[in-house]
């Protein structure tokens, strides 16, 4: 445990690899929290499988499976798998009930009727099997004889809210699990009830453990948090779907939720997101730096939790590492104050936590990371790929300066990088790029960078470009110039104005010309100084592909768009027609290679782009799939086009790389 005493425990969702699941929860055994809880959550990936990998790996921290329910696991099932985790994970394993949620027994067909009498019913049926007696279940077949007694006392909570189920919490329970996104005036008024149940049946409130889940999300400072919370979409439906009395208990009017819900239903998240006051997300979850998480764990814990749960809503690496520091901070410093250190109050500093970085530090870091946002490298693949590819035909050919391919490439980067920056820029005047933008880089919304420092950042990147261009000009002439006014013109005036060609549904065929036959045919000739056919043949399918990356973009975004009066192809031609548009250009960048290689314009070794098929066969499932209408399959669907960009160009840089010596 840790230094003040103080439990704290892990709240995680079965979700994702089952091995990191497995490495968060030794962490937090490693940190000192006394548990880890998954819950089940019916769509997604089996707890008991994490929970059993969790039991099996760790050897102190408790393990608790929260919640099930006997719907979907009849209670003989539950019997047998807490006996099972109980042998995994001696004398450390609790298992929580509750009813399910409605719409997830309905969906699956389930009947439900007094789902508190159910609960109650599986409760003394566990704890008849779990004694090893004998049990009728049916009489019209013989008693069940139970054969998997567990070695310890398994503790069973009531993770339910209604009221009925705070009594029966009162009359039989271990303890209590709170669901997420619970206020703190619930959570008291619900402690209040469990306690009289437990006086009215001669127990104490003591012999009740009070556990519960703290939805959490940790940033560089508590706006950040805060913002970011409202653009994720399990937020917003979270704060969709908060009944009546938790919306009375913390003080918000019906009427509130009612609005959100309503825009949730609509899918327009942007508009969700901004009707969602600061207020509303401090009532239910926890959101602010690492300290702020902190301080809002000891308010659950001094309102009613003896083991707060801290859960990141966002189960990533860096935001699960980040709400255990505030774990650790919640347990040893008893004032939480900012500016205090485990090793100033004495406690002893936690190993792998370290000491925190100056402001200096961490402004630095901040501005480093805002660059990295507004810059995008990971979009880099798209200007990488092209000129690698012309590259690629002028060392086949013999034509070959290595420190020219250096410039060129380093040319297209800048250029790409200052294109990346102005259509931020322009698209936050614009209104399409707001704080519950799921793709933006939020760099400018959220304040990190300035309208003024972006366009700077813009400006060295283009003067970059243009020095570049200078060298390479003297080198191999006029025809520079015009390769590099135009990608400097198109860059720029992609959102930028007079031109901004973006919004007026030229942006996917301009793009083609501009990350295709341009950049190929450029590259090819400043490293080659010779224009040939064949670097115009193998562009075609690059740029087809790069179109691809934009249109899917544009085709995920047609309501936004349209709601920004932005005319975008993909909002011209109409959703259906922009899927059609959109398996034609990533099916016609292998039907060109195949043609070009059969026909010898290019080598047969480009071939090798139908190593790139698996990915290309994923990309397109998930285009069909949102055609239909599942709008999840088309969130991802622009960076799934470029990864097959990304794999379908190495193939066929290589192919035309290998090409010199086959």
């Amino acid at each position: 445990m840790l230094e003040s005493g103080r439990r704290i425990g892990l709240g995680l969702a079965a979700r994702g690899d089952v091995r990191e699941m497995v490495a968060h929860a030794l962490r937090a055994e490693h940190l000192g929290f006394e548990s880890v809880w998954v819950h089940d959550s019916y769509f997604e990936r089996d707890p008991i499988s994490y929970l059993a990998s969790i039991a099996g790996a760790a050897h102190a921290i408790r393990v608790g499976a929260g919640a099930l329910n006997p719907y979907t696991r009849h209670p003989v099932v539950l019997a047998m798998t807490g006996s099972s985790l109980d042998d995994l994970a001696p004398g450390r394993f609790s298992m929580a009930l509750g009813s399910g949620l409605p719409l997830r027994l309905d969906q699956m067909n389930i009947s439900h009727g007094d789902t508190v009498a159910e609960v109650s019913k599986a409760i003394d049926l566990l704890r008849t099997l779990w004694a090893g007696e004998r049990v009728i279940l049916n009489p019209s077949v013989p008693p069940l004889q139970p054969m998997f007694q567990p070695p310890h006392r398994i503790p069973l909570y009531i993770a339910g809210y209604q009221g009925r189920f705070l009594d029966l919490c009162g009359e039989k329970a271990d303890g209590y699990l709170a669901r997420p996104a619970e206020s703190l005036p619930a959570l008291r008024s619900m402690k209040e009830r469990v306690r009289r149940s437990a006086e009215a049946h001669g127990r104490s409130l003591d012999a009740v453990e009070f556990a519960g889940y703290v939805l959490a999300l940790v940033g560089d400072t508590r706006r950040d948090a805060l913002n970011r919370a409202k653009r994720e979409p399990f937020v917003i439906y979270m704060m969709s779907v908060l009944s009546n009395i938790s919306l009375k208990r913390a003080g918000f009017p019906p009427e509130l939720r009612d609005e959100i819900a309503s825009a949730w239903r609509a899918e327009d998240y942007h508009t969700a997101g901004g009707l969602i006051p600061d207020e509303l997300l401090d009532a239910f979850l926890a959101c602010g730096t690492r300290e702020d998480v902190a301080r809002k764990a000891l308010e659950y814990h001094e309102a009613c939790l003896d083991v707060p749960l801290i859960q990141p809503i966002l189960q990533e690496e860096e935001q699960v590492e980040a709400v255990l520091e505030a774990g650790v901070l919640y347990a040893t410093d008893g004032r939480l104050s900012a500016s205090r250190t485990a090793s100033s109050t004495g406690a002893k500093p936690v190993r792998g936590l370290g000491a925190p970085p100056t402001p200096a530090a961490r402004r630095a870091l901040r501005r480093l990371e805002a660059w990295y946002e507004i810059i995008r490298p990971f979009s880099f693949t798209a200007s990488s790929i092209p000129i690698l590819a012309g590259i690629a035909l002028a060392w086949t050919g013999g034509h070959f300066f290595w420190w020219l391919a250096v410039l060129t490439l380093l040319a297209g980067l800048a250029l790409h990088a200052g294109t990346n920056v102005v259509n931020e820029i322009y698209d936050v005047r614009q209104g399409i790029d707001k704080i519950t933008s799921p793709r933006a880089s939020h760099a400018l919304v959220k304040g990190a960078l300035t309208e003024r420092d972006a366009f700077v950042l813009a400006g060295v990147a283009f003067t970059l470009a243009a020095l570049i261009g200078v060298v390479l000009l003297a080198v191999r002439g006029w025809p520079m110039l015009a390769f590099g006014l135009v990608g400097l013109a198109g860059g720029y005036s992609y959102t930028g104005p007079p031109f901004q060609y973006k919004f007026h549904a030229l942006g996917v065929p301009l793009v083609f010309l501009l990350m295709g036959p341009l950049m190929v045919l450029g590259s090819y000739y400043t490293v080659s100084g010779a224009l040939s056919w064949a670097p115009l043949v193998a562009s075609l399918p690059i740029g087809l592909l790069v179109a691809a990356i934009l249109h899917a973009n544009e085709w995920r975004d047609i309501s936004e768009d349209a709601r920004a009066g932005i005319s975008t192809l993909s909002a011209r031609i109409g959703a259906p027609a922009a899927h059609y548009v959109y398996v034609g250009l990533i099916t016609g960048a292998y039907v060109v290679t195949g043609a070009a290689a059969i026909g010898r314009l290019l080598p047969v070794t480009t071939l090798l782009v139908l190593l790139s098929l698996p990915v290309f066969v994923w990309v397109l499932r998930a285009s069909e799939l949102g055609a239909t209408g599942q709008v999840r399959a088309l969130s991802m669907i622009d960076l799934k086009t470029a990864r097959l960009h990304m794999t379908f160009g190495a193939l066929l840089v290589l192919g035309l790389a290998m090409a010199r010596y086959v």
